[in-house]
């Protein structure tokens, strides 16, 4: 695939379950705004066979190329990013994973079955990232089992293998000159944002700062019943000049891990 026919592909998919994303997309546009993607994020587990390097097949095939790592202590988490290796132009492609060996033996047992119900034509797929959830339906009971332990692992058992945000640009927005202003435009019309750790996540002496809005939510078809659960969100991103003059490219652990919780139902 071609880096435009994967991000379309995942815009696609990825508003779908988010429609607050496209709404939010077509007024910076009527605005007079060209929106450019600062990157695109991914979750999943760090078993073998769905793990942050079976999730890049695509877009290193693409030319994308390993440029970062980082952990999260506290949610028991590991991720990587990636950029493409000649056109900076690009989303940055972020993916992390949950460090499952972490967690309680029950909750280990539960990404056991999921991994080992997905077929093994579609493991053995270099497009993993495309596929949502594959497992069963998912039980109510077993999705607040996890969610008792993490977020996370919760909102993966729902949503399966999916974009979990993309990212606004805010450095090329012409009608924009702060993520502050964006945020502002974003409230006034109504869209609820994720205030955990503040609004503005990050600061310019660490050259990036970051918002999002909460999670839209989707009704989810359970074994015992139907309800409404967290899908995805979307993000906004400032990047400052470092001491060399170019724009900082990279995360910072300590803001991404509040991003996360954008998805938490108790947000």
């Amino acid at each position: 695939m071609t880096t435009t026919e994967i991000f379309d592909s995942l815009w696609k998919e990825y508003t779908e379950r988010t429609p607050s994303a496209q709404k939010i997309n077509e007024l910076l546009i009527s605005e007079g705004n060209q929106v450019f993607n600062d990157h695109v994020a991914f979750r999943t587990f760090d078993e073998p066979r769905v793990n942050i390097e079976v999730l890049a097949r695509p877009f290193l095939a693409a030319g994308y190329v390993e440029c970062g790592d980082y952990t999260f202590e506290a949610k028991k988490l590991y991720a990587k990013h990636y950029e493409h290796a000649t056109d900076k132009n690009l989303p940055r492609v972020f993916i992390s994973q949950l460090k499952i060996a972490e967690f309680s033996s029950e909750l280990q047992e539960e990404v056991k079955k999921m991994i080992d119900g997905i077929p093994v034509h579609e493991l053995n797929a270099d497009q993993l990232v495309f596929k949502g959830r594959l497992w069963d339906k998912p039980s109510f009971d077993v999705y607040e089992k996890l969610q008792a332990e993490t977020e996370y692992a919760a909102w993966l058992y729902v949503n399966g293998f999916c974009s979990n945000h993309f990212t606004v640009d805010v450095n090329k927005l012409a009608t924009f000159k702060s993520l502050q202003e964006v945020n502002e435009f974003l409230q006034e019309k109504g869209f609820k944002m994720n205030t955990s750790g503040g609004l503005i996540k990050g600061t310019p002496a660490e050259f990036l700062e970051q918002s999002s809005t909460l999670a839209d939510r989707i009704p989810v078809e359970f074994k015992e019943k139907t309800k409404e659960i967290t899908s995805c969100y979307y993000e906004f991103a400032f990047r400052h000049a470092m001491d060399n003059g170019e724009l900082y490219s990279g995360f910072v652990t300590g803001s991404a891990d509040k991003i996360f919780e954008s998805t938490d139902m108790k947000l």
